[in-house]
């Protein structure tokens, strides 16, 4: 079972190859809270709200119609973070990608520690807690791109590349409690040029837009999500490689990084809505390839319905400092 909404309003729900707009739904954050409201379950309410006309969800998507799948009507209660170093290859294509700025080999890295240690106990049994991992945070709803629409690489970047991920999608109840809505495809926008100048420079690089969507995939994470993430210029495939994720393929269980946010009592006030990314080992950046404006980032798994594409767009570069002025 798939949700999606339009841009305006109105939410569609597709099972299966149907897909349908739901009577007197406007937006996914609604159904969550009145789910949360009436104590039944998410899947349990959209069946008893039956069936409206039916749409072409792939035409829709072609037309930029699609908003992201799930939206606070306030920007600013819309928290959008994510944790690296999650997944298998995840800290060999950062290893890679330090190395090759020092000239070669170093010492193990602050990230293969990480790594390791999500490796040793990033997968606690039932009940217990297990190591914390990497976390950071992008921005607030403002930042989230919806599909079709550009990842706009600010004037001050050095880069604006791509990292295919899987994003869960809580809504806060009144009683502090998160509750997982769904999963939805991301792109995790970010700067690897500022990374890999200095390691401390990560909290810069990921503060740029992402995206979500299209479809918002409810109940549990597959264990196993095999996609494709692929950059297309001029119409035609530039770069183009497989990416792994579920907790086949993860150093950590998605309980343990559900855990290691939500711990923060912030991050527990009731109706905010949080997109929480769980990282990837899969970057364009990491084989050497340099992104143009125009390219189309495109990323795609089966379980997830129709792909996520955006095309990279930037600003003017900065010449100039901020200035703050004094009251």
């Amino acid at each position: 079972m798939h949700l999606s909404q339009l841009i305006g309003g109105g939410v569609i729900l597709r099972e299966g190859e149907i897909a349908h707009l739901l009577p007197g739904a406007a937006s996914v954050y609604d159904l969550a809270h009145a789910a949360i409201s009436e104590g039944r379950p998410l899947a349990e309410l959209l069946a008893a709200a039956g069936q409206g006309e039916a749409v072409d969800l792939a035409a829709l998507a072609a037309g930029r119609k699609l908003d992201l799948p799930m939206r606070h009507p306030e920007p600013a209660r819309m928290y959008l973070t994510g944790t690296g170093l999650t997944h298998t290859g995840s800290a060999s294509a950062r290893d890679a990608m330090h190395a090759a700025a020092t000239g070669g080999p170093a010492p193990v890295t602050d990230s293969m520690k990480m790594f390791r240690m999500g490796l040793e106990g990033g997968k606690p049994a039932d009940g217990e807690v297990g190591v914390q991992p990497e976390w950071f945070y992008k921005g607030p709803g403002t930042e989230a791109v919806a599909p079709g629409q550009p990842l706009t690489s600010p004037g001050f970047a050095l880069d604006g590349g791509e990292e295919p991920e899987i994003a869960g999608f809580y809504v806060i109840g009144p009683d502090g409690t998160p509750h997982r809505v769904g999963f939805s495809l991301a792109n995790e926008f970010s700067d690897h040029v500022t990374e890999r100048i200095n390691y401390l420079f990560l909290a810069h690089s990921k503060l740029r837009p992402a995206a979500f969507g299209p479809e918002l995939l409810l109940g549990a994470l597959p264990a196993d999500i095999r996609g494709t993430s692929r950059i297309l210029r001029g119409g035609a495939v530039a770069w183009e490689k497989p990416f792994l994720s579920g907790e086949a393929n993860m150093s950590h269980t998605i309980a343990n990084l559900e855990h290691h946010h939500f711990k923060y009592a912030c991050f527990r006030r009731p109706g905010d809505l949080h997109v929480h990314m769980f990282g990837t080992a899969t970057l364009s950046f990491a084989d050497g390839f340099t992104t143009e404006p125009g390219d189309v980032f495109e990323i795609s798994a089966a379980a997830f319905g129709l792909p996520l594409a955006n095309p990279l767009a930037a600003e003017p570069a900065e010449t100039a400092p901020v200035t703050v002025r004094m009251l």
